[in-house]
């Protein structure tokens, strides 16, 4: 029986600390796992931070000490939502900056919410990994194009073939950190660097994220073509069932290349 949510908990809580606005997902019990119910309420959150001027920056977490484990397997890919695309941001179109603050694990759609962001901070126990594949699965919320631009290009393949994670000091060596804090001190190291940004004029920070993200994200139409390529190859194949069931079954898989 699926575990239901603790009643009367919300799924994400905002705090204003100045002009920035912290979004927190709260589905600790299931690792912060993204299902249509958090997908939405991340949504409106980011719709409050996009749409009220008096907010210039905004910074995403998670609780129980873990960023996100990604997709909510019993949403069957029900997370997507009209304004945000995926878990209400993998397809948004933004003008305010966004720092990710990391505690724990960012995994599959966890790791590619923190690629959805603009500066990562992280602290020391951080790991961050796209372990599709070990599931028979492929990532399917950008991670494919978004990990190579991101981190170097071998460090992604190998992030994605081989599904194993990397820790906050060779991300951070990588480039995909900004900052390495100690345990516990994501958010206040994220809310630094967010209030770093604030102090410069708004418009201009605005203008100059746009702009870079019209230069990056240049290749993403080709990006989602292909990973949808690669998500259709893999939902009809043997293995994707089986890495699922031994996934829930919690086994080792016994892969077919079928």
């Amino acid at each position: 029986m699926a575990q239901s949510e603790p009643p009367g908990e919300p799924l994400v809580r905002t705090e204003r600390h100045g002009r920035v606005l912290v979004v927190r997902m709260c589905r600790a019990h299931k690792r912060n796992a993204v299902d249509r119910r958090l997908a939405e309420a991340l949504d409106a959150a980011f719709n409050t931070l996009e749409d009220d001027p008096e907010l210039w920056a905004g910074v995403l977490t998670g609780s129980g000490g873990v960023f996100s484990a990604g997709s909510d397997l019993n949403a069957i890919g029900d997370y997507v939502t009209e304004r945000g695309g995926e878990y209400g941001l993998i397809r948004r179109h933004r003008r305010k900056p966004l720092v990710a603050a990391v505690e724990g694990a960012a995994l599959g759609g966890g790791m590619e919410l923190v690629l959805a962001c603009d500066l990562v901070v992280a602290a020391s126990n951080a790991v961050f990994g796209l372990p599709e594949v070990r599931l028979g699965l492929v990532p399917t919320c950008a991670g494919l194009f978004r990990g190579p631009r991101a981190l170097p290009v071998n460090l992604a393949r190998e992030m994605v073939l081989t599904g194993d994670p990397v820790d906050a000091a060779r991300a951070h060596a990588a480039g995909l950190v900004n900052r390495v804090t100690e345990e516990g001190g994501a958010l206040a190291g994220a809310l630094e660097l967010a209030a770093r940004v604030c102090e410069n004029a708004p418009v201009a920070v605005q203008a100059s994220l746009v702009a870079m993200d019209a230069w990056l994200s240049g290749a993403d139409a080709l990006g989602w073509r292909s990973t949808e390529e690669a998500t259709r190859t893999v939902m009809a194949s043997e293995d994707r069932h089986e890495g699922v069931a031994a996934f829930l079954d919690r086994r080792p898989p016994r892969w077919t290349g079928r």
